[in-house]
């Protein structure tokens, strides 16, 4: 654990995509360097990684939809996105980037996110899917949007992906994860100094 950093408390959104497996690596090492991290999952989520490996490693509940409660019986939401520095939404499927582009706040993952106050709070999307999938116009479009909207997009490496192909959309490593958090943390504290 890092002595020197302040903890910073990071909501972690998994969605349902094969990249999944590599959040759990994301959430140790927030968790290891002294972060306070909750993760919340879709319900496809699950079909990929299990919420029980998360609260392990994250050694908190996992939030698997709007009604599970893990802290807060009231709006509860709404307290955890009160107490957050930063959220990361990876893998970001082409089904979740329509749902936030569009304001669906209708599982864990778009309802925290809906409930953050991204002028004060970044909030990074890591889109995450086939290459034919992510240069679909309306793909491109609710890319387009959440930039408008304030969101924070990580741009997708080339590579092997799943489908046996090459090409755009592969999710970044947990490491160029981590250092994105970090970069819009550190742009947000400036702000903050700056007001």
């Amino acid at each position: 654990m890092n002595e020197t950093r302040p903890t910073k408390h990071v909501l972690v959104g998994v969605c349902g995509g094969i990249a999944a497996y590599k959040m759990a690596s994301v959430v140790s090492k927030l968790v290891q360097r002294g972060d306070c991290v909750t993760v919340a999952m879709t319900q496809a989520a699950g079909g990929f990684i299990g919420a029980p490996t998360f609260a392990a490693l994250s050694g908190r509940p996992v939030l698997v939809d709007a009604w599970t409660v893990i802290d807060a019986p009231a709006s509860q939401h709404v307290a955890l996105a009160r107490d957050a520095d930063a959220m990361l939404i990876a893998p970001c499927t082409m089904q979740c980037l329509a749902r936030l582009a569009n304001g669906f706040a209708d599982d864990a993952v778009t309802l925290l996110a809906g409930a953050i106050d991204r002028a004060s709070t970044p909030v990074l999307v890591a889109p995450s899917m086939n290459d034919v999938m992510l240069s679909q116009p309306a793909v491109q479009r609710n890319i387009a949007q959440l930039e408008l909207d304030g969101f924070h997009v990580i741009e997708p490496d080339e590579g092997w992906q799943a489908c046996r192909s090459e090409g755009s959309g592969r999710m970044p490593e947990p490491e160029s994860l981590i250092e994105a958090i970090d970069r819009r943390l550190s742009k947000s504290e400036q702000r903050s100094l700056v007001r």
